[in-house]
């Protein structure tokens, strides 16, 4: 048996003289770490409030747990004396909510501590009797039976086994207790809020580094496939996912033009395990509607519905549209967190920053495709118009054109320096428009006045041409294709290096293509009489390097103009920069 308490007044002296019960505060501050996660486990469903911990463990007593509002005791550990646990719940309803410990009964030589609890446990009080001063054989323990529904015996052989408290020593440990308690709390809440601040922040960094990462590779010779990949290798780093696919739907119908550069098939991309095909994705897309909301849809499978579900594989997913305005160009899934864990909104929101990014993107690509296919389609028509001037000469500038790419492509000429290449070769001529019909159909040799009218061709077509922004390169073409290596030619003398190179390209295409066709002074040349000309005429009339292309590539050229019907070749993206 322990020795009597005595009261005292000054609470350092209570810590001191009172059995261990500060060390035992103390003790509990050891195992702070046990206390915050039990404060964190609350939500899990954990049984321990970090209150009834402390009390426990400083006041070395069990404490039942009776909630206020159902006048129910919730729990009554063993070692408690059989007392009306119910009555004293019902006597703790004024407690809810408060944060103050009472003494709920009062009977010499007990009391009974009650102490509110908080969170969770709003509604609940913990509770435990305490011995006020040690117990004596002559005892009366009648009022104390009856303010505790237990039994005197019971009551005295319990009074035995314990050391008694002051009562208002007891009510200012509890005070502390819960005190000591709520900064527990607390700081287990800024520890959980520091944690989830820090996660933020790093997912709005592994965002913005994504984002800025994609912006810079934004360029509109840079298609959306090509930018696609880019950031699914990216997100693969950051979204954890163990699969992502990424499926372009068409943009144009082959049917309705069998030579578009556009995509005319559905396409995925993908990266990691991705288990679904691109018609499975598109599908999917259709049953989730996901080209009519505004933003990620998430899911994630309880272990329940996954064998349900049609791909049982999947244990969860994110998917969002790729759209821009009305028009949605494909979908985005990430499939099965790679940590087993749950997708949330911040995968989502990343996925969704990609997906806003890549469908403006194509966006702009479509629209860009469309203004070059109308730009396309009026060099065809204005190249038509030259052709039909001259029947003998239908087809004679496209011909050119494709003659100059097969060229300039052996040169090694980048796809997008082609792409001006054919488009010169289309206008090369376009200053016949202001030449005669009758000298240009003129059937026999033509006289010194009617060969200067038709050498203003080319400073004709200049001035056709000269008011297109972006087609600087295209004029030169143009205006400089007669031009001669050895400085001989029209309209400006130049010569060598001086020439512009795809104006030399262009040279050795039109003059070939002019002497392997027919016109209305003279029959088709024979090819080998064609080689021995431009074999002459390299390093005089033409440049040698072209004219050594020509024979790199000459069986290719000659099925060109051997065709009986004008191939349709489309022209592609007139790229806004890659001139020669």
């Amino acid at each position: 048996m322990n020795a009597p308490f005595e009261p005292l007044t000054d609470l350092c002296d209570l810590a001191t003289q009172t059995t261990d019960w500060s060390s035992q505060l103390e003790g509990a501050n050891e195992i702070a770490d046990n206390e915050v996660s039990a404060a964190q486990g609350e939500a899990a469903g954990e049984k321990e409030h970090p209150t009834l911990l402390l009390l426990k463990r400083v006041f070395h007593a069990p404490f039942a747990v009776l909630d206020a509002e159902t006048a129910v005791c919730v729990e009554r550990p063993a070692g408690l004396p059989a007392m009306d646990w119910d009555l004293f719940a019902a006597m703790s309803r004024p407690l809810v909510g408060r944060r103050k410990p009472v003494l709920i009964v009062e009977e010499d030589p007990l009391c009974v501590l009650a102490v509110p609890l908080t969170g969770r446990w709003r509604s609940c009080v913990a509770a435990t009797p305490l011995l006020t001063r040690r117990g004596e054989p002559r005892d009366n323990w009648t009022l104390a039976e009856r303010a505790t529904g237990c039994g005197a015996a019971e009551l005295a052989a319990w009074a035995n086994e314990q050391r008694p408290w002051d009562p208002e020593s007891a009510l200012r440990v509890a005070e502390l207790v819960m005190e000591h308690a709520f900064h527990l709390q607390r700081l287990a809440d800024v520890e959980r809020e520091t944690d989830e601040m820090s996660f933020h922040l790093s997912s709005v960094y592994e965002e913005i580094s994504l984002l800025h990462r994609l912006t810079q590779n934004l360029r509109l010779s840079k298609s959306d496939t090509e930018l696609a990949k880019s950031a699914l290798d990216w997100l693969a780093e950051v979204v954890q996912a163990e699969g992502l696919g990424l499926l372009f739907l068409p943009v144009a119908d082959a049917a309705d033009d069998p030579g578009t550069v556009a995509r005319t098939k559905p396409e995925l991309l993908s990266v990691g395990c991705f288990p679904l095909s691109a018609e499975e994705v598109a599908l999917w897309a259709e049953r989730m509607r996901l080209a009519e909301l505004n933003g990620p849809v998430v899911r994630n499978l309880s272990p329940e519905e996954t064998p349900q579900s049609d791909h049982p594989e999947i244990r969860n997913w994110i998917g969002v549209a790729v759209t821009e305005g009305q028009h949605t160009f494909g979908y985005f899934l990430a499939v099965n967190h790679a940590r087993g864990s749950q997708f949330g909104s911040v995968q989502a929101n990343m996925l969704h920053s990609v997906a806003s990014i890549l469908g403006i993107h194509s966006g702009n690509i479509e629209l860009y495709r469309q203004q070059a296919e109308l730009l396309a389609g009026v060099v065809r028509a204005l190249s038509s118009a030259i052709d039909a001037k001259d029947p003998y000469t239908c087809g004679h500038s496209d011909r050119v054109a494709r003659i100059a790419v097969l060229l300039a492509e052996d040169l090694g000429y980048s796809p997008e320096a082609l792409t001006r290449v054919y488009l010169a070769g289309l206008l090369h001529d376009v200053g016949k428009i202001g030449v005669s019909d009758a000298i240009l159909q003129k059937p026999g040799k033509l006289t010194e006045q009617e060969f200067e009218h038709i050498k203003t061709h080319p400073t004709t077509g200049f001035r056709i041409l000269s008011g297109l922004r972006n087609l600087e390169d295209v004029t030169r073409v143009v205006r400089h294709h007669h031009e001669s290596w050895d400085g001989r030619g029209y309209p400006d003398g130049l010569a060598g290096q001086d020439i512009p190179p795809v104006a030399r390209i262009v040279a050795v295409a039109d003059s070939y293509d002019a002497m392997a066709s027919t016109r209305p002074y003279r029959s088709r040349m024979p090819l080998e009489k064609i080689e021995e000309i431009l074999r002459h005429g390299a390093g005089k009339q033409w440049d040698p390097a072209v004219i050594d292309a020509f024979f790199h590539v000459k069986d290719k050229i000659v099925k060109i103009t051997d065709s009986d019907e004008l191939n349709n070749v489309q022209l592609p993206f007139l790229s806004p920069v890659g001139k020669t």
